[in-house]
């Protein structure tokens, strides 16, 4: 079949455009170069993990793993809300693991899913499964060789620097936490003027990590009888609980509240916690209402009634090496008790004194789910927003291919043109 010069220039035009519109309009924000989303190694398997005693109940809907004695008189279930994988990848899938003695006062401990390890004695009452088995076992998990490394790396976090552009300000008593980075957001934050706040409200790019470094040996959430933290990930805030989140609950899944230093953090049992909480010297009381929507790494624990852990695993992207860039053994975790480096501090300079009675722009009132306006631009990673970075490198390449296309078809059309003439 006789292909018509015309059509032949259409063809070659059309595939043309074609490559053009096919380039990447957009790179994907890369991830910051020291990343590690398995910062906790085994701990983070775990919605509690606890060195000392668990004494808890109704439930936690993510794995428990205690290295004193679990207290679960009350009644316990364990790991309803996990998947069969998350499950495949725990310590011998086990989702409940007691080193010491498990008391349940002839009350039912129930593990929904997963195997039962006991290192102690059962009293009174046996655990419950539904598809796993049981067995003794004490040393499943090494929990002084965990807490070591949490502890190390809960220090060495407390010597990030809080993240340019960061903003902590307390207005009366509303804290409010904004962070632009769309990979990393630190945050420095005293105890006591987090105690003040009887609603936190945290904005952050959709996706980003956030990490809350509390600087302080107690934090008491009952003090201002905080009731709510609002979420955002760029469009309105959003009152957190279990079925509402910001950003379909992209930003409470990369929100690590890290307490270095802390001996002891009390929740408000009115406000559901979003977000994990690292706190390796600490006791939590999680008090009678209201639930942790996070996992929680912890010396020793007390909960009750509403509160619960929920299973929101965390999934942010942090240093591999905190305080680094590059990996060395005084500050690299090592697993063996005794190596945890000394604290650093914790940075101030990021904390922005109260500003008055002012409200910001972008503060809801109160209301459950207040609104505010999205960010007018996102703010880029270094290196983004140049041509090398949004996908337009790849057109180079194109372009030259592409003129070379319309080259060869202008050829084709000359020769056709010879032929006929002849």
């Amino acid at each position: 079949m006789r292909i018509p010069t015309t059509a032949a220039l259409a063809a070659l035009g059309g595939a043309l455009v074609l490559g053009l519109t096919v380039a990447p309009a957009a790179q994907a924000t890369p991830a910051p170069a020291d990343c590690t989303t398995d910062a906790f190694g085994v701990a983070g398997k775990y919605g509690e993990f606890v060195l000392g005693d668990d004494v808890h109940s109704p439930d936690a809907e993510g794995a428990v793993a205690v290295g004193g004695n679990a207290d679960f008189r009350g009644g316990f279930s364990v790991a309803n809300e996990l998947s069969a994988a998350e499950v495949d990848a725990l310590p011998g899938r086990a989702s409940l693991v007691v080193r010491g003695d498990l008391l349940n006062g002839g009350s039912a401990t129930v593990v929904m899913k997963g195997n039962a390890v006991v290192g102690g004695q059962v009293k009174d009452r046996a655990v419950e499964l539904h598809n796993g088995s049981f067995s003794q076992k004490a040393d499943l998990i090494d929990f002084d060789g965990e807490f070591a490394k949490l502890r190390s790396y809960s220090a060495a976090l407390a010597g990030e620097s809080a993240t340019a552009g960061t903003e902590v300000r307390l207005d009366g008593d509303r804290l409010t936490l904004t962070g632009t980075d769309s990979g990393r957001n630190v945050f420095s934050v005293p105890a006591d003027r987090l105690e003040k706040a009887k609603e936190v409200f945290i904005k952050v790019p959709a996706g980003a990590t956030t990490i809350v470094n509390v600087s302080g040996q107690e934090y008491d959430m009952a003090t201002a009888r905080t009731t709510g933290f609002f979420l955002s990930g760029g469009q309105d805030f959003v009152l957190d609980d279990k079925l509402q989140s910001a950003s379909g609950g992209a930003v409470r899944a990369k929100l690590l509240w890290s307490f270095p230093d802390a001996t002891k953090v009390v929740k408000n049992s009115q406000a559901a916690w979003p977000g994990s909480v690292l706190a390796p010297h600490a006791h939590l009381e999680l008090g009678t209402a209201a639930p942790v929507n996070g996992s929680v790494w912890v010396a020793s624990l007390h909960g009750s009634g509403g509160a619960e852990t929920h299973h929101f695993p965390f999934t942010g992207c942090l240093p591999e090496v905190p305080g680094t860039e590059t990996p060395s053994p005084s500050t690299t975790p090592s697993g063996t008790p005794g190596t945890t480096p000394p604290a650093t501090g914790t940075p101030s300079a990021s904390v922005t004194p109260p500003s008055g009675s002012a409200t910001p722009s972008d503060t809801p009132s109160g209301s459950a789910t207040p609104g505010a306006p999205a960010p007018s631009a996102s703010p880029s990673q270094p290196g983004e927003g140049d041509l090398a970075t949004t996908g337009s490198s790849n057109m180079i390449p194109i372009t030259i291919g592409g003129a070379a296309v319309v080259a060869a078809g202008a050829g084709l059309v000359v020769m056709a043109r010879r032929r006929k003439r002849a």
